[in-house]
């Protein structure tokens, strides 16, 4: 129950720091942020295709699948919204 309340904390701490982050960052700071949040999420497909992967009961496998799934919808997301970003700094032709 111990490890339980401890990682349940960090968790509201990691989501507490994370929207007072992300509430103060410039419109100008986006785009290179976006492409530092899309390193992170490969490293966490990375991390969930190894624990899909593991196999120690179903319920890690599922969850493993879940996050996998989560992990690329995030990574192909971020990508296109920065493609999308970048391109309005192209000039038009």
């Amino acid at each position: 129950m111990e490890m339980f309340i401890m990682g349940l904390t960090i968790f509201v701490l990691a989501i507490f720091v994370g929207f007072e982050i992300i509430t103060k960052i410039p419109p100008t700071l986006h785009t290179p942020l976006m492409s530092g949040s899309n390193a992170i999420s490969g490293i966490t497909l990375v991390g969930a295709i190894l624990s899909s992967g593991s196999q120690h009961t179903m319920t890690t496998t599922i969850l493993g699948v879940l996050a996998v799934i989560f992990a690329t919808i995030n990574v192909v997301g971020g990508f296109m919204v920065t493609n999308r970003m970048l391109a309005m700094f192209k000039k038009k032709s």
